[in-house]
């Protein structure tokens, strides 16, 4: 973590490349791509923890997103894409099952009316109720809006006429790959790392 040893929490600050205005330090939450040492993406970071993994002499940065970071005696560019100085090897995983996986996995839409809604409108199903021996899987939670929530009730999908979008299936390497491809379209850098 940079560290500012100035005057105050004022030294350090962001601006894009051009400008001289300091920043509020949005641009350390954006994403950036972290790549394993052969170039293959295998995950994606806050922009913040790319520069620590930077600094570190973990990662080395690949492409750049256009701001700076600035502290009392240094300005680093805020990586798009990093690529880990060491090979990895990523062991075959599933993602921990969570809200937010299920929601990230279902894209934040209601799995029964395709709803795009944000993660605080939505709730998980049990597409077959815990009540009814369902249990808490990747194969058995939606993302679901309260009104599909409140129709479907403690029944399955056909007794109370609805019908899934998409089985729903564990996160897998393919589901991973989809979601930084998904994310990497508001950023062109990442686009030949993802096999377009």
């Amino acid at each position: 973590m940079l560290r500012s040893q100035g005057p105050g929490p004022a030294a350090v600050g962001m601006h894009r490349e051009g400008t001289h205005r300091e920043g509020n330090g949005h641009a350390l939450h954006a994403p950036v791509l972290v790549l394993n040492a052969s170039y293959e993406p295998i995950n994606v970071c806050a922009a913040r923890r790319a520069i620590v993994l930077v600094l570190k002499g973990v990662a080395m940065t690949e492409e750049e997103n256009g701001h700076f970071l600035h502290a009392a005696r240094l300005a680093i560019r805020v990586p798009s894409v990093i690529r880990l100085l060491e090979y990895r090897r990523i062991p075959h995983q599933t993602r921990a099952l969570s809200r937010k996986n299920i929601l990230l996995r279902d894209r934040n839409t209601c799995q029964y009316c395709a709803e795009v809604l944000p993660s605080s409108e939505l709730t998980l199903d049990h597409v077959v109720p815990r009540s009814r021996g369902g249990a808490s899987t990747w194969e058995n939670l939606v993302a679901c809006c309260h009104s599909c929530n409140r129709q479907k009730g403690n029944q399955f999908p056909v007794e109370a006429d609805m019908k899934l979008m998409r089985e729903p299936r564990a996160f897998n390497l393919h589901t991973s790959r989809h979601i930084m491809r998904l994310m990497g379209r508001s950023d062109d850098k990442w686009r030949k790392y993802l096999f377009y």
